[in-house]
């Protein structure tokens, strides 16, 4: 009874919290107008920026529970995870902790994964080994469409075993093709059972594959003993979606299997267009390796994957005087009016004519959040507006802001807004939980306008 009335306590302020009206910024009055600072132009680089942190585990119900990714504390990557409970058989518990973290809550109406307009919030989702059906199912098709929402608006995906099982459409059998519901199909192509578990096999890596960007595995194209049990391989004799990369394949000759496996594809790759993240699968586990090639191999699925995410988009072009309201929530299913998540750019831009020599561009939030929210402004004259390389901001706390920007010449300039007041988090049994400032989760509104 103890262990519940704990639990609760941990699922209870992710349902029914209110903003955490303590730490709300006291500050008042609004930004004076002044010139925008100016600082070094740096090369932008949009990939890593724009995203709470870079990777989300999913270690939910039916899929193996780890308490980190060494490949991710290799590559010094920040991480954030769930993990369920099932050994405990306190399914409800994980039931409603990981409903409130994947497919929502009062506090947060699309889930962590996503911010308030269906933009990824994480540069990538790590689906762990497992139960892919078991999983997939307590996903709920509400949980499942967010992840495929996530790859579509730029997140990337990786999956390892029950991962790669997961993210394709079904399994192929020599009777036929069996579609999962249960699945994400955000690769749109068939896998099938190796039939090999609690085993250990070599991998070729196959030439020309892109993971030999990051490491050259000994110069020999193969890594050897990586764990395999029950896991996956890409079907490719038939129906592969236009684009699939061959990563890997296994070395599986002197394997004593009812069907061989040797030289099928046992991690593949696939992305569906500039916009979309990229889907990286692996039908073995090196996800749990801490040195050497298999360390290694594991870092560059990870890499690989987080090098495709999407391009980055414009909100829209703003018009000399026209206020633009982003006040639109979640469930109003107008994400280019939606509010601002935490860590996250919306960016905009203006066509300026001949003869400005100056843009005025002001922010601001309605009355009652005024002060509550750190929004950031920038501005540049070349390319997207970030942090790293915006030639102008104004990073003062609060949410309204002022920028006037001198004009060199005409064309479009690019403006972004960024939302710097984000969540802390605790560490818990099932993993990351948020606390402090979740009332930034559903979004902060803003207005912007630019004249001239």
């Amino acid at each position: 009874m103890r262990t519940i009335r704990f639990l609760l306590l941990l699922v209870l302020p992710l349902l029914l919290a209110a903003p955490a009206s303590a730490q709300t910024r006291t500050r008042t009055g609004k930004a004076k107008p002044e010139k925008a600072d100016i600082i070094k132009a740096r090369p932008a680089n949009p990939r890593t920026e724009g995203y709470y942190k870079d990777i989300f585990m999913d270690g939910g119900i039916g899929l193996n529970a780890y308490p980190d990714l060494p490949a991710a504390d290799f590559l010094n990557l920040t991480l954030e995870q769930y993990t369920s409970s099932e050994r405990t058989k306190l399914i409800s518990i994980d039931t409603m902790l990981q409903t409130a973290l994947l497919v929502g809550s009062p506090i947060d109406e699309n889930g962590i994964l996503l911010y308030p307009d269906g933009e990824p919030r994480f540069r990538m989702v790590y689906f762990n080994g497992g139960r892919a059906t078991m999983h997939g199912r307590s996903l709920t098709e509400k949980g499942r469409q967010h992840v495929r929402d996530f790859v579509k608006n730029g997140g990337s995906y990786l999956g390892t075993c029950a991962g790669a099982f997961i993210c394709a459409k079904g399994v192929a059998r020599d009777t036929g093709y069996v579609v999962n519901e249960d699945y994400l199909g955000v690769w749109p192509g068939w896998t099938v059972g190796t039939g090999l578990e609690n085993s250990y096999t070599s991998l070729f890596v196959e030439p020309g594959s892109p993971l030999l960007q990051y490491y050259d595995y000994g110069n020999d194209m193969k890594i050897d003993s990586v764990r395999h049990n029950g896991g996956d391989y890409a079907y490719m004799d038939a129906d592969v979606p236009a684009g699939t990369e061959i990563l890997l394949r296994f070395d599986g000759d002197t394997l004593k299997l009812k069907k061989s496996i040797h030289n099928t594809v046992s991690a593949w790759a696939w992305k569906e267009n500039a916009q979309t993240g990229r889907v990286v699968a692996i039908g073995s586990h090196p996800e749990r390796q801490v040195f050497g090639e298999r360390l290694e191999l594991m870092s560059a699925l990870i890499r690989y994957a987080l090098d495709g995410n999407g391009t980055t988009k414009l909100k829209g072009v703003l018009k000399n005087g026209e206020k633009r309201a982003m006040d639109r929530t979640t469930g109003d299913n107008d994400p280019a009016y939606t509010r601002v998540g935490d860590r996250q750019y919306h960016h905009f831009a203006v066509d300026v004519p001949e003869g400005v020599k100056e843009i005025k561009v002001e922010l601001c939030a309605p009355e009652f959040w005024t002060d509550r929210f750190d929004l950031w402004l920038f501005a540049d004259g070349q390319d997207f507006a970030f942090k790293s390389n915006a030639r102008y901001k104004n990073i003062a706390h609060g949410s309204d802001k002022t920028l006037i920007v001198p004009v060199d010449k005409a064309g479009r300039f690019y403006i972004s807004v960024f939302c710097a007041t984000t969540v802390d988090t605790v560490q818990t049994p099932y993993g990351d939980q948020y606390c402090g400032r979740i009332d930034v989760l559903n979004g902060v509104p803003y207005s912007l306008k630019v004249t001239w």
